[in-house]
């Protein structure tokens, strides 16, 4: 995709910079820690970034606006780039900030952009995969296909590897059903035939990881779990687990939704994960929310 041009540097070591440091990419950025000489994460605000600490090496704050200079120097030294930023009605944060499409970019051989299942649409619960037309629904998976394009360009223009790597529904210790339970949030809002991927926080960073060190080219990629399943049995099971009674069922219809919860109802479909397994040889950890949830109670402090 990227065409690779540009060969990885002689020594195992990485100046990776991050835009959009959150949960997924301090997931990422732990993973990656073996190996790892310098990192260089943006948030929105100055006062976060002032809080950030290890596996960070140095913070700036960047809203697409403005390129500051310690962002300048850590995209001067960086050989890799993460891209977890959500693009907004006016592109990639990156993409479109001023001057970034001017600079040299010297030591850059490989970019991972962090996009969405969403780029494909509804699909009336059948599989797609990576090969599938993109067809999105909402403003904001449109905008997502926008800034793959855009990303894509971009490495072909530069002779860069790309990988593009879409994530289903993100949980892990903290988010997750689990955790809504405990707030009385969770509810079993039931659609017949809905089902939804997910994955868990730390195959994300552990896939990352591994793509980040991948010898050959990179491509797209459907980052997701074994099991597409309704949500309500993701509900049930985790008040399984923590001994409770799972809240009553609602359905669809008389669910009181906002507008962007409804809108993930109008999307049905099951993602295929073939690929990233084939290609890369990744194994997940957490292959369905099961063991997913089982960790995640794990996880928590005694």
């Amino acid at each position: 995709m990227g065409g690779g041009g540009r060969d990885p540097p002689a020594q195992c070591v990485t100046n990776l910079v991050i835009i959009g440091y959150g949960y997924s990419s301090a997931a990422i950025a732990r993973a990656m820690v073996p190996g790892l000489a310098a990192l260089h994460a943006t948030v929105r605000s100055p006062e976060r970034a002032a809080r950030l600490t290890a596996p960070v090496s140095t913070a700036s704050a960047f809203d697409g606006h403005a390129l500051t200079d310690p962002l300048l120097r850590a995209l001067e030294a960086a050989d890799l780039l993460l891209v977890s930023a959500p693009p907004g009605e006016e592109g990639d944060p990156l993409l479109q900030a001023p001057g970034f499409g001017d600079l040299p970019l010297p030591r850059l051989w490989r970019v991972i952009y962090l996009s969405t299942v969403g780029v494909y649409g509804d699909h009336g619960g059948g599989w797609v995969d990576e090969s599938t037309p993109l067809r999105p629904v909402s403003p904001r998976s449109r905008q997502r296909v926008a800034a793959e394009e855009g990303w894509i360009n971009f490495a072909s223009e530069r002779s860069i590897d790309l990988g593009i790597f879409r994530l289903s529904g993100i949980y892990g210790p903290g988010r997750s059903a689990i955790d809504n339970l405990r707030a009385g949030t969770a509810r079993r809002i039931v659609k017949p035939g809905q089902v939804f991927n997910r994955i868990h926080v730390e195959d994300i960073g552990a896939a990352m990881a591994q793509a980040f060190r991948h010898a050959g080219p990179l491509g797209i990629f459907n980052l997701t779990d074994d099991l597409p399943a309704p949500p309500q049995d993701v509900v049930a099971h985790a008040a399984a687990l923590l001994g409770v009674a799972p809240p009553p069922e609602i359905a669809f219809e008389a669910a009181d939704l906002s507008p962007m919860g409804r809108s993930f109802y109008g999307e049905n479909k099951r993602v295929s994960n073939a690929r990233i397994k084939a290609a890369l040889g990744y194994r997940f950890r957490y292959p369905t929310y099961r063991e997913g949830l089982a960790a995640c109670l794990a996880a928590e402090p005694a």
